[in-house]
């Protein structure tokens, strides 16, 4: 077996369930807000289209998916973020979820016969970058996001040495799981960096279309490129997903694009790696991505959901509203997170994740300690009766 399988922690919800383990919960029912699983209905368009596109069962797909999808994607991102032109045929590639793309990128663009090859990743962070830094042979570092730093990003922290080792970054804007959006002066920071020391930025915006005023969209990474005269959006790629934007987490469609040369090498590489998007998945997902109606009526599901939520909560946590996306990053009294999630569930028998779970200990301490990520996925009703759970127990 590969040893570096033995460097690979235990995924949070593995950690939830053995801190769990024998807990005698009240007698209310269970309210599980410690999962980021969208629970919204999937659009009848999405379905409809998925069971109409049954004929392409009988055909092998194409790994680069089909024309049309990708000139739909391609449409998508020029409409979406302002951009001047996308290149459907070299700059956009469908995949089976953001989260296996994510994964499967790493092992594409890290060079094992280069000496200690490093990975950046935000701490907190989603463990997907971790693994798949590891399992291409390369080392994790992590960048705190705190609230010293407003959950921003303080690069001097890492070594010119260091920064000369890395040949990946991950970065999620908004973010997982403080849902803070990076602002155009930060990604001019960061492409500075990647032109100096040559890495590549993956960029994760699987949350980018949830979030609070339809006038303002959170700022993507390829926009900000563009802003910043970054033609072709060098060492550059942007992963994206319909399982939040549209509520089809089961269905696995995003895409990836961005830099066309480092694209061309990765389809190479995915044409081995055997992840083509069946023809019934692409069907829906060109009816999920020309549709909009759908995606502002789930943003409001979630706007009504924070607006119902953050007033119970925050006289008796320290939270407030995120930048974008669906989950509440708390500050929880006392200090310990892992214990406070336990008292919880035996209390009032809701589930919240531990933010040390969701980060790494550095030499400036582990980042999610002494927080909870409470995901606002549920019903309303439920996400409302969980915060009178918590006030309650609180007060």
């Amino acid at each position: 077996m590969n040893p570096r399988l033995e460097l690979l922690h235990p995924y949070p919800f593995e950690k939830l369930r053995e801190l769990f383990a024998g807990v005698t919960t009240s007698s209310q029912r269970a309210i599980r807000l410690s999962i980021g699983e969208p629970q919204h209905a999937t659009p009848d368009l999405i379905t409809d289209a998925l069971r109409d596109g049954f004929a392409g069962l009988s055909v092998y797909p194409s790994t680069s998916g089909s024309e049309e999808l990708r000139q739909t994607i391609a449409h998508w991102l020029q409409q979406r973020y302002a951009l001047s032109s996308v290149n459907h045929a070299s700059q956009v590639l469908p995949v089976t979820g953001s989260r296996e793309a994510l994964f499967s990128f790493a092992q594409a663009v890290i060079d094992s016969s280069k000496p200690a090859p490093l990975v950046v990743c935000p701490n907190p962070f989603y463990q997907i970058y971790e693994g798949a830094a590891l399992l291409a042979g390369a080392t994790p570092v992590f960048v705190n996001q705190t609230p010293e730093n407003g959950f921003g990003f303080d690069w001097t922290s890492l070594s010119s040495e260091n920064w000369r080792r890395v040949q990946l970054l991950y970065i999620c804007s908004p973010g997982n799981p403080t849902g803070r959006v990076m602002l155009l002066d930060e990604w001019k920071a960061l492409f500075e960096l990647s032109d100096r020391y040559g890495f590549v930025i993956a960029a994760d915006e699987c949350y980018s279309e949830i979030y609070f005023d339809e006038s303002t969209p959170p700022l993507g990474a390829l926009q900000a490129a563009e802003l910043l005269g970054r033609s072709g959006f060098p060492r550059l790629v942007v992963f994206s997903s319909l399982s939040k934007r549209s509520n089809v987490p089961g269905m696995r469609s995003g895409f990836v694009a961005g830099d066309a040369s480092i694209l061309n090498a990765f389809l190479r590489y995915r044409t081995y790696h055997g992840c083509a998007m069946g023809g019934p998945i692409q069907s829906a997902s060109i009816a999920a991505w020309r549709d909009e109606t759908h995606v502002r009526h789930n943003r409001s599901l979630y706007r009504d959901k924070f607006s119902a939520v953050v007033p119970l909560l925050s006289p008796v946590l320290d939270v407030s509203l995120p930048d974008a996306g669906f989950y509440l990053w708390a500050r929880v009294p006392g200090g310990n997170d892992a214990a406070f999630a336990k008292a919880l569930l035996e209390n009032t028998n809701v589930t919240v994740l531990p933010g040390q779970y969701l980060a790494r200990n550095t030499d400036q301490g582990n980042p999610g300690e002494g927080f909870i990520r409470i995901a606002l996925v549920a019903p309303i009703d439920d996400c409302i009766e969980a915060a009178q759970r918590i006030a309650a127990y609180l007060s």
